[in-house]
């Protein structure tokens, strides 16, 4: 999508909020994305008008925005990886334990000198 219709698009929609680096660099970030395509899909593709699209914000949500382009089952499968990713295996998890006991321990001795001092 061209810069000078994103810059348009955050002047006329509240909601299109992207995060800004240094340098005034914009980020947008998967959920930006998605309320982005909602937005075109919605202006492009079904007809509404700006106004409509403001008016739809306000009556049901940037999830329905995020909705009418089909990115929010995007964004829920990309979550559910990720979610997978991080999962640990029972050895890993025990391994991870057994390393906060130590560090707790550790943790409880340092105290113990630091208010003897």
């Amino acid at each position: 999508m061209p810069q000078h219709v994103l810059r348009f698009w955050e002047t006329r929609f509240s909601f299109i909020r992207p995060m800004k680096r240094a340098g005034g660099r914009r980020f947008y970030r998967p959920q930006d994305l998605a309320v982005l395509k909602g937005v075109r899909t919605l202006l492009h593709d079904e007809g509404y008008t700006i106004k409509g699209v403001q008016k739809l914000h306000k009556e049901q949500g940037v999830r329905r925005l995020m909705a009418a382009s089909g990115a929010v089952d995007e964004i829920a499968d990309s979550i559910e990886q990720l979610e997978e990713a991080l999962e640990f295996s029972g050895l890993e998890r025990d391994r991870l334990e057994d390393a906060l006991t130590v560090l707790e321990s550790a943790k409880a001795r340092l105290d113990a000198v630091l208010v003897r001092s």
